[in-house]
């Protein structure tokens, strides 16, 4: 287990009145605060916040755009964190693209291949019942655009995909082969490498989202031999606005951009325009250079405590709690109830409350939960409900929020009744 008490004083929010339960004097009935939102977005240590605001007030300048010290300095360190980035899930430097978020690369990915002519009317993509609405949306729309059948993966009543049902599914008609790699409402880990490996023997492309799995345990996209994969680094430590999309270096030279602009060109002459090599060509615009210099803190901050260390302690925190609310009478979980494929998700329905007033009676005692479909309905609808309240757990997590958590849940069933 990781010395979370020392990991917290590296998070501003854990300090002096921020580590204090927020909720109205009226309402307080916790002394501290209790983050379990962390499939939301984790929250910053200080170290990223300092080399954010070190960029701001130092060297504030667009890269690649000037000659003069600031606009250098700027550059390289730009450049710096896209490195950072790309050996913190085993990429090329140059295999990484910096975007908006995980959603705004998912877009961009669909854009690009569909730009490049890769489908044509009748092929199809297969993704999963347990997609974020950020990969599943932009499949449903690119399907409808380029008049593609899209086939859904579904899930056993483990709460695991049904691999059995991917394996008829995938056929030679596959183009694209979408998934998660983790639940953000489950917490299931789903087997990359044999989802990749279907793909591959039809000969599609695979594109993963890792939003929920980068930064809380070991990624290596060369391991897993993926085509595309993406994430959001404020998921993991980093900044909100920023976030990162893989695709090996082969296939990103030969995809065509999806957003276009200044930055991203070598040549405009006349009615044409000659793109730069990958990543710039994919990168329209000034950056989020704040955001990517954090980002790479982030990785720098997480590496330094070491991934294998995050994930087994997400892991414990998770059988820990899943042992507890397992024993709690009217609760129900929709969660995957084996720790070792729980990446630190558990979802919940206490009986006779609706979720958000589980939720809201959690926040009253400190406790920092989500609740709702989690933009995820496709798969909450499968599970037979319209909403659950989800607690997810992280680095800076320990037994004592579980069992605050445990007690805030005692609150809710008094409530009632």
């Amino acid at each position: 287990m990781l010395d979370t008490e020392t990991i917290k004083k590296d998070f501003p929010i854990f300090s002096g009145k921020n580590g204090k339960n927020p909720a109205s004097p009226r309402l307080r009935r916790a002394s501290k605060l209790v983050y379990l939102d962390n499939s939301a977005t984790s929250q910053t240590p200080a170290f990223v916040v300092n080399a954010e605001v070190e960029y701001y007030k130092k060297y504030r300048a667009n890269v690649a755009r000037g000659l003069y010290p600031l606009s250098v300095k700027a550059t390289a360190a730009y450049d710096e964190a896209r490195a950072k980035v790309a050996k913190f899930i085993g990429a090329g430097t140059r295999e990484v693209i910096f975007t908006a978020s995980a959603t705004a690369s998912s877009n961009m990915l669909a854009y690009a291949l569909e730009n490049s002519g890769f489908f044509r009317e009748g092929d199809e993509i297969v993704t999963t019942i347990m997609e974020h609405h950020s990969m599943l949306v932009p499949l449903q729309e690119l399907a409808k655009r380029k008049k593609l059948k899209l086939k859904i993966i579904s899930m056993t009543p483990e709460r695991e995909l049904d691999y059995s049902e991917a394996e008829k599914l995938i056929t030679k008609k596959t183009k694209l082969v979408a998934f998660t790699a983790v639940s953000n409402v489950t917490g299931t880990i789903n087997d990359m490498k044999r989802l990749v490996l279907l793909a591959k023997k039809v000969g599609a492309y695979s594109a993963i989202d890792a939003t929920q799995a980068v930064g809380h345990m070991p990624v290596d996209v060369k391991a897993i031999d993926c085509d595309f994969l993406f994430f959001s680094g404020h998921k993991m430590c980093g900044p909100t606005g920023i976030g990162a999309l893989y695709g090996k270096k082969e296939l990103l030279e030969k995809l065509h951009p999806g957003f276009f602009g200044g930055g991203m060109v070598e040549e405009v002459i006349g009615n044409d325009t000659f793109f730069a090599t990958s990543p710039s060509k994919f990168e329209a615009g000034t950056p989020n250079i704040a955001g990517a210099i954090g980002f790479g803190a982030a990785c720098d901050y997480l590496d330094n405590i070491g991934m294998a260390k995050i994930e087994k302690h997400i892991r414990e925190i998770t059988r820990y709690a899943l042992v507890k609310m397992a024993k709690i009478q009217g609760l129900t979980l929709y969660s995957e109830l084996n720790a070792e494929k729980n990446a630190g998700v558990i979802s919940f329905l206490v009986h006779g409350a609706h979720p958000h007033d589980t939720s809201e009676i959690l926040a009253r005692h400190g406790i920092a939960t989500r609740a709702g479909h989690h933009c995820a309905q496709p798969l909450v609808k499968a599970m037979g409900e319209y909403a659950v309240t989800r607690a997810s757990f992280y680095l800076y997590n320990s037994k004592e929020d579980v069992d605050e958590l445990i007690k805030g849940i005692g609150e809710v069933k008094k409530v009632f009744n």
